[in-house]
């Protein structure tokens, strides 16, 4: 069974930076397009970044510029750096595949507040 296990998650001032890591078990993070999910109190979890296996990214456009995907084959990683974060940022962040999904893991807290 796949497991995805997210970390880096904490409470920053606004305009901060955090790193997020979400290591998964298995070849996924190798074959498979990876994503960035974040889902805030009362709405929908909704898809930030994306990295496909040749190394494709795309955004939303409320991270655009601001998040950074990434992905470490060798240690079937995938991360995500925020930067420039903003109080809107806060919300449960989680990894895991796009076109294909796998059972979600407990995700990582992201509080922006001053």
């Amino acid at each position: 069974q796949v497991q995805l296990v997210e970390s880096g998650g904490g409470l920053v001032q606004p305009g901060g930076s955090l790193r997020l890591s979400c290591v998964a078990s298995g070849t996924i993070v190798m074959f498979n397009d990876m994503g960035w999910y974040r889902q805030a109190p009362g709405k929908e979890r909704e898809l930030v970044a994306r990295i496909t296996p040749a190394s494709s990214r795309n955004y939303d456009d409320s991270v655009k510029g601001r998040f950074t995907i990434s992905r470490d084959r060798a240690k079937s990683t995938v991360i995500l750096q925020m930067d420039s974060l903003k109080p809107e940022d806060t919300a449960v962040y989680y990894c895991n595949g796009v076109s294909k999904k796998f059972a979600w893991g407990q995700g990582t807290q992201v509080t922006v507040s001053s």
